[in-house]
């Protein structure tokens, strides 16, 4: 018995070990984006972590690869049994409990500040605690997620109904390469015929579903939403090629302007436009204006609409100089394809059809939220299944959100930050502690409650065989530089910032003045962009800016210290790297104080409650040392990841 009780406690823990294994939550992570993902050669390989990774980094490609720091022989000396290293567990031992209790011991019915803020609360499923729902958003989804858990299925089974009625795609014949050899992928092989076909089935759905979800959710504003996707769709096809660009960014921002000015276009509002005399046409506009679906505000979640609006018309205005390309051409395996030539390779001319764009604009699993996905690799996906889809990845995905849906519950029940916030505190009655963890836990509760929809509903795309990127690389409090933690939050958001503004606005170097200047310029207009699309609040320029300035003494600090100067003394450097983390880490906190939680007025409260006495000034000087600590240890599991062939650059 004790043999087999062995192994199976084994099998359990292996099995929550792989729950956090980077390949469970994105391949990406592991796979050079300009290599094909290729699990036969990955299995075959041996212990699926480090061999794996160094020959899929042996294969091509930067993006996954090992980073120059790995060749380093401080770097490929793990720390985690040092002494160093054991100091810095201490630490965590005490103040990690710490931090909890701070802003448990204030979230107790006993604080004498709990009256203010307690009709925040609600009743929890933790017996003696109420849980703090206070934040709006994460309250709509928590409500929401057993119809969506359902919907989950739903979605599914109704197309396998779908292509059992409509489509009935015959066997595969031959390879996509004209051979009848398997795929590299492991996967049996289709014809161009086949994956034309499939490309029309799930196309098709696509599109009927999108009409019927659009109306479930928005009721008679579905109308707007398909004329704003008309109107767009006119800009990239009717148009002269040298005005698409344009065109397309004047109508999107506009766009943007006018949901938020217009509040949504309100059929009675119109009415009267057209005849201010006609109460027959202001009533009809009213009644239509009554039937908004379960979410009348569909101006509010259109913002990610108009990404994937963008996404087609470039694609499409690329795709013009691009006529003759395909991938068969360039001698790659169409069905598995790397996820660089994914994006990159244009559709075929008769896939960038008002159709397909319908389709793709209102994809059911990721029209809410996203992650988002840009047309091209659409419609590749549609295509051809990705070979990254496999049901053991997606079970444990599954497996993972929930425990992450626990960790947000868990918090909500035991730390009511939230509610303190949204009751509009008198800080000065709190210790600077107490200010600075609250702080803290709220910028937590924020990461938290954007990473469970996106995770949810990338969960959906992965069962319906779609695969979109991981939006969060990291946990918000493994991030010590501004640059990568930018990467690392909103990725899909970070990439298509890339593919649509960054690189045709030229990128950024500041090898030269002018060349600074450029890119400050180029860096200032990302996120004047970024900073309106989240909303058009004065607030929100304000923290697109202070993201910006903040990128600076980053980016100044690694052309003053480079690290080849530093070679023979890595342990210096690595300390100093550690002293400029602690300042970034405080910059970001400051940041997206002001952009998500308590606004400029907000942290000026905070910061001279902190700052204003010596006790402030003890706990911001133990505090900096805590994240001193924090930060060796990121980048201990930086180098660990560099050991095993990976750098996600973040």
């Amino acid at each position: 018995m004790a043999p087999n009780g062995s192994r199976k406690g084994g099998g359990i823990l292996s099995f929550f070990r792989s729950l956090y294994d980077l390949d469970t939550l994105d391949t990406r992570f592991t796979t050079p984006s300009s290599v094909p993902y290729n699990p036969v050669a990955l299995a075959a390989a041996g212990d699926g972590n480090g061999k794996r990774r160094e020959d899929n980094h042996s294969r091509g490609g930067n993006s996954g690869g090992l980073d120059k720091r790995a060749s380093s022989s401080d770097t490929n000396r793990p720390r985690w049994g040092t002494p160093e290293f054991f100091l810095y567990y201490l630490v965590f031992a005490m103040v990690i409990p710490y931090m909890f209790w701070i802003a448990y011991d204030v979230s107790r019915p006993s604080d004498p500040r709990y009256y203010k803020y307690h009709r925040w609360l609600s009743p929890g499923w933790v017996p003696g605690r109420k849980i703090d729902v206070s934040d709006a958003q994460y309250g709509n989804f928590r409500r929401n997620l057993p119809v969506m858990a359902l919907l989950v299925l739903f979605h599914p089974l109704c197309r396998k109904v779908w292509d059992t009625v409509v489509y009935r795609v015959a066997a595969p014949s031959q390879s996509p390469l004209g051979s009848g050899r398997s795929s590299p992928a492991g996967r049996p092989p289709a014809s161009p015929e086949m994956a034309d076909a499939r490309l029309r089935q799930r196309t098709s759905f696509d599109f009927c579903f999108a009409i019927l979800y659009l109306v479930i959710l928005h009721g008679f504003s579905a109308l707007k939403i398909l004329a704003i996707l008309g109107a767009n769709y006119q800009i990239a096809t009717v148009l002269p090629k040298k005005y698409i660009p344009a065109a397309t960014w004047v109508f999107n921002i506009c766009t943007l302007f006018a949901n938020e000015l217009c509040d949504g276009y309100r059929f009675r509002n119109i009415a009267m436009l057209v005849s201010a005399d006609s109460s027959l046409l202001a009533r009809f506009g009213a009644w239509l204006d009554s039937y908004g679906g379960i979410q009348p505000r569909w101006a509010v979640l259109f913002n990610i609409t108009i990404l994937r609006l963008v996404s087609f018309n470039l694609d499409y205005y690329w795709s013009l100089d691009n006529r003759g390309s395909s991938p068969i051409e360039k001698q790659l395996d169409p069905a598995n394809l790397s996820e660089k030539d994914r994006v990159a390779i244009p559709a075929a001319p008769a896939d960038y059809s008002f159709f397909n764009f319908v389709g793709y604009a209102i994809y059911a699993p990721l029209y809410l939220t996203g992650p988002i996905i840009t047309f091209n690799d659409y419609i590749s996906q549609q295509r051809y299944k990705p070979a990254t889809i496999e049901t053991a990845r997606t079970v444990k995905y599954g497996v993972r959100f929930f425990l992450t849906l626990l960790s947000m519950e868990l918090l909500l029940h035991y730390d009511y930050v939230g509610a303190i916030s949204k009751a509009n505190p008198d800080w000065s009655s709190y210790t600077p502690a107490q200010i600075s963890l609250l702080s803290y836990f709220n910028l937590h509760i924020i990461w938290l409650k954007l990473l469970l929809p996106w995770r949810f509903f990338r969960l959906w795309s992965l069962v319906d065989g779609i695969d979109p990127p991981e939006n969060m690389l990291r946990c918000v409090s493994d991030n010590y530089s501004t640059l990568s933690f930018w990467r690392s939050w909103h990725r899909s958001y970070y990439r298509w910032l890339l593919r649509y503004i960054y690189i045709p606005l030229g990128g950024s170097s500041f090898a030269t003045w002018r060349g600074a200047a450029r890119s400050i310029v180029t860096y200032l207009m990302v996120f004047t962009f970024v900073a309106l699309w989240h909303d058009i609040k004065m607030r929100m320029l304000i923290w697109g800016w202070l993201i910006v300035f903040f990128f600076l003494p980053e980016i100044l600090a690694g052309y003053a210290f480079p690290r080849r100067r530093w070679e023979n003394r890595p342990t210096a450097y690595r300390m100093l790297c550690g002293v400029g983390g602690v300042l970034n880490v405080l910059m970001m906190i400051s940041a997206n104080l002001v952009g998500f939680a308590v606004g400029l007025d907000g942290l000026e409260v905070i910061l001279r409650k902190v700052l204003g006495d010596y006790s402030g000034l003890i706990f911001i000087t133990v505090a900096c040392s805590a994240l001193f600590v924090g930060i060796q240890v990121m980048f201990e599991i930086r180098a660990s990841e560099a050991r095993r062939g990976i750098n996600m650059k973040c």
